[in-house]
């Protein structure tokens, strides 16, 4: 089988582009907003709406290690994590820029897009872990399994990333500032690790679409075998 070095793909940037833009957008736009419902048998469940659509990253993401391998994954991740960098700065330069006397809308735009920069460091740092944690696990199972269950991989990997990232962002982010009490930390982390891999559990059949579209257009099936894991390496 071809090494990702000596293939070009059709797709590939394709699902980057869908990758990058649902990280971008899923930490940019979401987090501003609380958002409650009433659901059937749970009651009233709030959340911060980001959750609704972050854990499509770790769908691409799982795509992405699926067919193309570990170090196509890692080069998209790495991407992601430098448009999350810049779009914290942008945001941060844009809410600091002095208003227009005329313009009465900073005090919203603060709340939507000032962001404290522990909260984006915290933010970066858990992207950054569970994205990688969620693409090795995915392809060391791959190996175990012989390419095999699928959803056992798509699902398994999901529940490692988003653990990682869940039990790194909210201490990181809110321990000890007295936004969320500390002694409530341990019970929203478990519900946003719950409802982030919830996600992942409903779009399993689309995952399974996409990842056979994938391999029989682009020729591929990759398994990891003599991979470098290694997350600063940026060689294919």
């Amino acid at each position: 089988m071809s090494t990702p070095a000596q293939r070009s793909y059709r797709y590939y940037e394709f699902v980057m582009a869908a990758f990058v833009t649902v990280l971008v957008c899923s930490n940019l736009i979401g987090p501003a907003k609380i958002a409650q419902i009433e659901a059937p048998l749970v009651g009233t469940l709030t959340f911060g709406a980001g959750v609704l659509f972050f854990p499509i990253s770790y769908i691409f993401g799982d795509i992405l290690t699926e067919v193309y391998g570990y170090s196509r994954a890692r080069r998209v991740i790495w991407a992601g994590f430098a448009a999350l960098g810049f779009a914290s700065f942008m945001a941060a330069v844009v809410v600091a820029l002095p208003p227009a006397p005329f313009w009465t809308h900073q005090a919203a735009y603060e709340v939507a897009f000032g962001n404290t920069w522990r909260i984006v460091a915290a933010s970066m740092i858990a992207y950054f872990c569970g994205e990688f944690v969620n693409s090795y696990v995915l392809a060391k199972m791959k190996i175990l399994t012989r390419g095999r269950w699928l959803w056992t991989r798509t699902i398994g990997s999901t529940i490692a990333g988003e653990a990682v990232d869940s039990a790194l962002f909210y201490p990181l982010a809110f321990y000890g500032t007295g936004i969320i009490p500390d002694e409530k930390l341990p019970t929203v982390m478990l519900a946003q690790f719950l409802a982030k891999t919830a996600v992942e559990v409903v779009f399993t059949p689309v995952t399974y679409k996409i990842v056979g579209f994938l391999k029989r257009a682009e020729n591929e099936d990759y398994y990891d075998r003599r991979t470098n894991f290694n997350p600063f390496a940026l060689k294919v």
